[in-house]
């Protein structure tokens, strides 16, 4: 069969790795791609928001099934496009797509169907807002309702800094449309977990569970980015809590998603927090997470394709899903300045060595090649999730630092303590 991969990061690398190694698959197609996802899949120079002409390639090229690894098409209905035309696709419509299109919607239905949240209001205007602040508690959590590629999220410690939040979000208009209204939370402490899981609607398969580290600077300092290193399995994510939220969170969100209509299909990402009172719900994604999906997808043992294809039909149950008794760490490597200002197109060494090597791998978010079509570039902010699987978390860490040194380009920058949590262990 032939697939098409809809996006250009890491996941969507790792994604197509995956994909890629099914025995039903004969060629993958990437649109628009990087340069590292070409070593899987031909890439073609089409937009994820390009939906018309992504459509007409799937008819011209025969497509047997599309995957959607980005938020932004997914959100804006690109599923709804290609099953309009025929064409067999794996992701949620558009009113499903919601869960993560919309923080006020995925609060609001987490409080109707009493899934464990952190409380909250929602604001459609700055000064109502900035009048309820007088008289939160601090810290809180404000959140732009709409996608924020990741950053939308401000912690703010003081009622000063929820001030400033609230103006850059709402009247600076930092992330555009997306802060048009925003929801002001509880700030709650603990571990964060991340888990994702397939969906077809009714039953829900989870992954093994993962962390994410979204700060760009050691010791969780500095600005939100889009994730500077994961691992997986998370050791705080014990069996009770697991039971916890399957019986309180996972088929919960399936079973209201199908009772408001918006019957889910595809991924769910479940972004948790760990608190003294029990597992609740950060937020929703609506699709595999970046860098979650290159820990996650290296120790699955199923053909993913089968799994996409089970979850289009409503035969999840069907499929039993496994991952490796084994660890997984990803190291980001990034342009030094990143996620603000940073320089591309510099040159990158050393990528020939993760092909002589199991176990290892550079999965490619921000790179190009070069005039000569064969050496690498950098292309972004964060340029490549260096991935290293081991026999537990310490083996796997080791694995994956090591493997930091066989890179370089200029201005390389990275954290040097992904995974330090798993010390306390």
């Amino acid at each position: 069969m032939n697939v098409l991969i809809v996006g250009s990061g890491g996941r969507e690398h790792a994604i197509a790795w995956k994909v890629a190694k099914s025995p039903k698959v004969t060629k993958v197609y990437c649109a628009p791609g990087n340069a590292g996802i070409s070593e899987f899949a031909e890439c073609v120079p089409i937009g994820a928001m390009e939906f018309e002409k992504l459509t007409a390639f799937a008819k011209e090229k025969e497509i047997d099934l599309t995957v959607i690894g980005m938020d932004d098409p997914l959100v804006g209905g690109i599923v709804d496009v290609f099953e309009a035309k025929g064409l067999r696709v794996f992701g949620p419509r558009k009113n499903a797509a919601i869960l993560e299109g919309s923080k006020a919607f995925s609060k609001d239905l987490m409080k109707k169907y009493e899934i464990p949240t952190a409380a909250y209001e929602t604001f459609n205007k700055a000064e109502d807002a900035l009048a309820y602040l007088e008289t939160a508690d601090m810290p809180v959590v404000l959140k732009a309702d709409g996608l924020a590629l990741g950053k939308g999220v401000l912690i703010c410690q003081s009622l000063e800094e929820a001030r400033a939040g609230v103006k850059e979000l709402m009247e600076d208009k930092k992330f555009g449309s997306a802060g048009d209204r925003i929801v002001v939370e509880e700030f709650m402490t603990g571990r964060e977990v991340s888990v994702l899981s397939f969906v077809d609607g009714k039953t829900i398969k989870i992954m093994t569970s993962a962390q994410d580290h979204k700060r760009a600077g050691d010791g969780d300092t500095g600005l939100n980015t889009g994730g500077m290193g994961t691992f997986s399995p998370s050791p705080f994510y014990t069996e009770e809590i697991d039971t916890f939220c399957r019986e309180r969170i996972y088929q919960a969100t399936v079973d209201a998603m199908a009772q408001e209509g918006r019957e889910f299909k595809g991924i769910i990402f479940f972004g948790l927090m760990l608190t003294e009172k029990g597992p609740r719900v950060l937020e929703y994604n609506a699709r595999f997470g970046d860098p979650e999906t290159q820990v996650v997808l290296p120790r699955m043992k199923n053909d993913i394709v089968e799994v996409f294809e089970a979850c289009i039909d409503g035969r999840l149950d069907q499929i039993d899903l496994g991952f490796e008794d084994n660890a997984a760490v990803c190291v980001v490597l990034a342009s030094e300045g990143y996620p603000l200002h940073y320089k591309k197109g510099l040159a990158i060494h050393g990528l020939e060595c993760f092909k002589e090597k199991d176990g290892y791998y550079a999965f490619h978010a921000g790179t190009r090649f070069a005039e000569d079509g064969t050496t690498f570039q950098t292309n972004g902010g964060r340029v490549l999730g260096i991935t290293a699987l081991g026999e537990d978390l310490k083996a796997a860490r080791a694995n994956a630092y090591a493997a930091t040194e066989w890179v370089s380009f200029e201005n390389k920058y990275m954290r040097h303590d992904i995974g330090k949590a798993i010390d306390e262990c």
